[in-house]
């Protein structure tokens, strides 16, 4: 076995541990001989785990050859800066960050290379959230708006259909203002479903799981014959503050779109887990939920990928386009938010819900 480098705990050692920005340095030969506590977070694993190993193996490049970028960098002695590269956790997730990389010379003859490391997951995370905010907000009003439009007029034109079905003389003409009458519930009918429910929440101490198992049950009553769901609970969630009947309708829009995708041979997971000192909506959670619902299907078209969470708005040949729309408003009523991450052949829902009471701190 190759004995590791050995670095002295100088003044500037002490300054890298220090530091909150992940810190890596490479040998002439583009090994790791040294990372700081920031950099083994990042990482999720010790450093006697990682020093040695090639940049290669720790630092995807875009577009290149890692060894030959920072081989050029080196021989050049020009620093370079690579934004959201995605790296790799011991657990297999993905985390964003963006790159520096720094030649070093000592005296003319050692050679090194500097690399830092800024994760912007969160930041991502953040400018993401608030647009997706603001989005539903801005759909919201809108519909709030039509309906307030829609209603007055659609009320008279049913009130007057009615009156003239009484007034016509022949049978056969009431079809026609049977039609208008039908047309108009139609009408109002959708409204209503684009509002949302038009009371209050009523909440209650809440077990995500049995909502969760509630779904699962009408999913499999629904199509007996698939898909197959996986589950992936972390029983040591508490119960949140809730309404019951509007998680549950909030999962169901969900998962029947995720079992749409998927079809009868196709596969669902359902997982939980908890965050801790978690950001929604500009608010920081001591505790947060995260509910999972992910399938195997095609993915979600990318013309439409940004506006899934628009009314009428469906990638399913006779779909409403409503049910994610609905299932956003009904989380949003409980301090939470809906994301969604998608690609051919995995696709997630990712819920996030708070787990103590009030809206948390401000961040």
């Amino acid at each position: 076995m190759t004995p590791q480098p050995v670095v002295k705990p100088t003044l500037e050692r002490m300054i890298l541990d220090h530091l909150n920005t992940a810190v890596l340095l490479f040998d002439r030969d583009l090994r790791l001989i040294y990372l700081n506590p920031a950099a083994e977070i990042l990482f999720e694993v010790s450093s006697r785990h990682l020093v040695g190993q090639q940049a290669a193996d720790l630092l995807p490049c875009q577009e290149t050859n890692v060894d030959q970028r920072l081989a050029a960098a080196l021989a050049s002695r020009h620093p370079f800066t690579e934004r959201e590269i995605n790296i790799m956790a011991t657990d297999g997730r993905t985390k964003t960050v963006n790159c520096t990389v720094l030649p070093l010379l000592n005296d003319e003859t050692e050679e090194a290379l500097l690399v830092e490391l800024n994760q912007v997951d969160r930041q991502l995370r953040i400018t993401r959230e608030e647009h997706l905010l603001s989005q539903h907000q801005a759909t919201q009003a809108l519909i709030r708006g039509l309906a307030h439009e829609i209603k007055n007029p659609l009320g008279g034109l049913r009130g007057a259909a009615q009156l003239l079905e009484q007034e016509l003389p022949e049978p056969g003409l009431r079809e026609y203002t049977r039609i208008i009458i039908d047309e108009a519930d139609r009408l109002q009918s959708l409204m209503n479903r684009m509002l949302g429910p038009n009371r209050m929440p009523r909440f209650s101490r809440v077990n995500i799981h049995d909502v969760l198992e509630h779904v699962r049950s009408l999913i499999l009553a629904e199509s007996p014959a698939g898909p197959t769901i996986q589950r992936d609970y972390d029983p040591s969630i508490p119960d949140c503050m809730a309404d019951q009947d509007r998680l549950i309708q909030a999962f169901l829009n969900l998962v029947r779109n995720a079992a749409a995708a998927a079809g009868i041979h196709g596969q669902l997971e359902f997982k939980t887990r908890v965050l801790r000192q978690f950001t929604i909506s500009n608010h920081r959670h001591r505790l947060v939920l995260l509910a999972q619902i992910h399938d195997d299907g095609p993915g979600i078209p990318d013309d439409i990928r940004d506006q899934i969470f628009f009314p009428m708005i469906s990638g399913r040949p006779g779909g409403s386009g409503l049910g994610l729309p609905i299932a956003q408003e009904l989380i949003s009523q409980h301090g939470g938010l809906i994301e969604c991450d998608s690609r051919p052949g995995d696709t997630t829902f990712l819920v996030y819900l708070p787990l103590e009471s009030g809206h948390g701190e401000r961040d």
